[in-house]
């Protein structure tokens, strides 16, 4: 049985145990409930492409697995698009590629029997201006990458194979090298490292149906874009070791964005929404809005659903559903820091099933500190290092405008089994998460946690079972309680 039968079987085992409930604890989004009424609007519109096939074979491209192609898959993109468009595709085979940009009017097909290689060589991915862990600075530019274009297609049950671990390989020996400095908070910026997809300033993009494997850093990151579907990946980062920051796809700054019926297994977060971080974050100040996830797996990574740690920008109008997370590190995941600011709000999560996850709630407004928090140490000229650095270095002033808030969450129909804890909740003194409503939500996990600094919860039909017999430590959370009989121990 092929990994896209068995995506699409487990995906279907989702509805089945969903449809099982009883009928009046199934909540289904009503179109004119005004806080959704948005949802059917996400998603790239009306993409027509020419019907003519671009073979990147005929423009010097070779299947051998170690000729570098890059530069005729490249002049077979552009001499579509010079034409008006229409498919670049290749024959059976494995090619090995450095950074390839798609143009307008091109669909990009990646066919079954076709793995697409990602060079092992950082010399192949020429540095652009991009956004990257909320900073904008100069990177190398991803495998695939879509930049200031509309009308794309990137699709096929081929293979994309971005021989990720040498540059996992290479974080980690920096991180060696750095933490014993007080550094520690730099190295992500230091260890430049390939993304596997690239969808930035641009619009009405679909990526479609890919097998991704072995991200050198981020799979997918679409930055600073609109209307753009991601639809039935599956991602699998690790195959061969567990590579750091190998998140699934990640929304950046962007708006009106569907992702649906994927698969993914990676090392950090499965599908985050980001912002901006600190005092370049709220310097561009683009939020990440009217985003829709469903119908999808998350297996091995921090977080089943993850918002931040990068929230400078706001991140709001979110709709996740009929998620079902297998061995997740956390269910939903709102991560930010007192440097970052920015309004998290209007966030529903419904249907969504997690099995064998380490938390089902985190959140946190003061998350990793030796990352989250940019200190040079003594002995460095602040005036000679790289611009990265002085621009991590900028404290946002005054210093309230980087407190976060977190508020309007919402949940319904969560189905929790196996978590070692259910809820760790941390506000801060001066900035407390409010209103956050759960219905019908069954948690079983080892113990118990705690809820600090929140206010306005509503918990209707909930359920907490614990091994331990342990209760939600609650404190500093006015409006906040959870009555003896809804613990089933």
């Amino acid at each position: 049985m092929t990994l896209r039968i068995l995506r699409q079987v487990l995906i279907l085992s989702i509805f089945i145990v969903f449809s099982c409930k009883e009928e009046d604890k199934k909540i289904e989004p009503k179109k004119d409930h005004e806080p959704l009424a948005w949802i059917d609007n996400v998603g790239a519109k009306n993409l027509n492409f020419q019907d003519k096939t671009y073979w990147v074979n005929d423009f010097g491209a070779k299947n051998n697995s170690t000729s570098l192609s890059t530069e005729a898959i490249q002049k077979a993109i552009g001499e579509c698009a010079k034409n008006g468009g229409g498919k670049v595709s290749f024959k059976p085979g494995i090619y090995l590629s450095g950074s390839i940009f798609v143009k307008k009017g091109v669909h990009f097909n990646i066919p079954e029997g076709v793995e697409l290689r990602g060079s092992e060589n950082i010399e192949d991915y020429p540095e652009i201006d991009t956004r990257v862990a909320g900073i904008e600075m100069k990177w190398p530019a991803a495998l695939i990458n879509v930049s200031n274009q509309n009308e794309v297609l990137i699709d096929g049950s081929g293979t994309v194979n971005a021989q990720g671990k040498v540059f996992w390989d290479y974080y980690w020996n920096l991180r060696k090298e750095y933490e014993p400095k007080g550094l520690r908070w730099i190295v992500d910026y230091d260890a430049k490292r390939p993304r596997t997809i690239l969808i930035s300033d641009s619009e009405n993009v679909i990526l479609k149906d890919l097998n991704i494997q072995k991200a050198g850093f981020w799979t997918v990151q679409v930055l600073y874009s609109k209307y753009i579907t991601v639809d039935g990946l599956t991602i699998r980062n690790n195959i061969g070791g567990h590579g750091p920051s190998t998140d699934g796809v990640d929304i950046d700054s962007s708006e009106w964005i569907l992702v649906e019926n994927c698969d993914i297994d990676c090392n950090d977060d499965n599908f985050c929404l980001k912002a901006g971080r600190d005092w370049d974050g709220q310097r561009v100040n683009k939020p990440t809005q009217y985003v829709v996830i469903r119908n999808s797996i998350a297996r091995a990574g921090s977080g089943l659903f993850t918002i931040g740690s990068e929230t400078a920008g706001d991140i709001r109008h979110v709709y996740v559903s009929n998620i079902k997370g297998i061995g997740t590190k956390n269910g939903l995941n709102i991560k930010s820091a007192i440097t970052r600011g920015g309004a998290v709000e209007d966030i529903h999560l419904e249907n969504i099933a997690m099995d064998s996850v380490q938390t089902f709630m985190e959140v946190s407004m003061n998350w990793n500190p030796s990352y989250s928090y940019s200190k040079l140490p003594e002995g460095y000229d602040i005036d000679s290092i790289p611009q990265r650095w002085q621009t991590l270095l900028k404290e946002v002033k005054p210093a309230s405008k980087g407190i976060p808030t977190f508020k309007n969450i919402t949940l319904k129909n969560i189905d929790v089994s196996g978590a070692k804890r259910a809820i760790n909740v941390n506000g801060l003194e001066n900035s407390y998460i409010t209103d956050v409503t759960m219905e019908n939500v069954q948690i079983q996990a080892e113990t118990a946690g705690q809820i600090n600094y929140s206010k306005n919860w509503r918990l209707n039909t909930f359920s907490l079972k614990t091994k331990d017999t342990s209760k939600v430590k609650i404190s500093n959370a006015p409006g906040v309680s959870i009555a003896d009989s809804l613990y089933q121990n």
